[in-house]
């Protein structure tokens, strides 16, 4: 230890420094020390504001777990070490490098299993300082990796009290389980995935009804044209509801224009007609009728006059026109008016 400027010893473990290189050496390995109140919270602070507060908890929970894994598994392999004096000697490592206290009650190496009781940790001050009502995750998860790695297969851990809520300790329980971090992290983005399709879905609903309403707006409008004359073009395919919307609408409609003549333009209308559409013809033709406007066929192509000879709809008794020039003409016409 020649360019170490100083050292000590604490609790049979090695501490020192060498101020030269900016280096600080715990038990011959590198380390690092920061403020627990200010730089190791500000860490968890931003950490927590950048990824959220599910996700945040599990980058601290793997975190742990893999870190204490190592841990575990550097003790295991040392050679006339058991787990219960691997377990004192992890504790008071950590109580000298300021990780609070820690103590290991009911360690069963056969049924492995165990409890640990954690007072005044450094993730409880940072907790604390962050003014948070329930304890963090990492240490709990911690030691499921230290014993996960000491019982050579995997622990998991189920808080049973937080320092943080008012009690004395922490008491954390370990028991085997299936339960990985890995498990955890596949499901949280499976769950983030399901968000995020259920936003998508929410988004094409709402932007399905705006599309709805404004194709009610565009299609079908009513259109007066001259006084007791309305036009009212059929666009498009026309199923139940859409048919029904066009119906009340019209109905509703034409007294206000006082029209004695409606002007069905069907230049726009799917050649491929449903038996929604043949029965909508029939319906505001027929219901048209009982409020005193006469019912205007036009735009009546090659193509559909075909379809609908081979169809079951019957327009006989309305008149039919090539154009809505030839349909305006003769309902003005019927009214003795003319355009001039």
């Amino acid at each position: 230890m020649n360019e170490i400027n100083s050292a000590i010893n604490v609790g049979g473990l090695e501490f020192g420094w060498n101020l030269e290189k900016g280096q600080f050496i715990f038990e011959g390995e590198d380390a690092v020390l920061f403020w627990i109140s200010s730089a190791m919270k500000t860490f968890f602070d931003t950490i927590e504001e950048i990824s959220g507060e599910e996700s945040s908890n599990l980058v601290f929970e793997a975190t742990g777990y893999r870190q204490g894994l190592l841990v575990g598994e550097y003790f295991e392999k040392m050679p006339d070490i058991d787990t219960a004096k691997a377990a004192g000697l992890i504790t008071n490592t950590y109580a000298s490098a300021g990780w609070g206290y820690a103590a290991i009650k009911n360690l069963d190496t056969e049924a492995k299993t165990l409890t640990v009781m954690l007072k005044d940790s450094w993730e409880h001050k940072i907790n604390k300082t962050q003014g948070k009502s329930k304890g963090g995750n990492y240490l709990p998860a911690h030691y499921a990796g230290i014993f996960s790695g000491l019982f050579g297969t995997n622990i998991w851990y189920n808080v049973i009290q937080y320092q943080l809520e008012g009690h004395e300790y922490s008491i954390v329980e370990y028991f085997p389980s299936k339960v990985t971090v890995s498990n955890n992290i596949h499901q949280l983005a499976r769950k983030k995935e399901a968000s995020q399709i259920m936003q998508l879905e929410a988004l094409v609903e709402d932007k399905t009804r705006e599309l709805k309403a404004l194709v009610k707006q565009l299609s079908s409008p009513i259109i007066p044209v001259h006084e007791g004359v309305v036009v009212v073009p059929l666009l498009g395919k026309y199923d139940e509801e859409r048919s029904e919307e066009l119906l009340v609408s019209t109905l509703n409609n034409l007294p206000a224009y006082k029209a004695s003549y409606l002007v069905l333009d069907l230049t726009g209308l799917d050649k491929d007609i449903s038996d929604h559409t043949a029965s909508l013809l029939e319906k505001i033709g027929s219901v048209s009728s009982l409020i005193g406007s006469k019912t205007i066929l036009v735009g009546i192509s090659a193509e559909l006059s075909i379809v609908i000879s081979e169809s079951a709809i019957n327009l006989s008794k309305f008149d039919c026109f090539q154009t809505l020039q030839h349909g305006i003409h003769y309902a003005l016409g019927q009214l003795g008016r003319s355009i001039v």
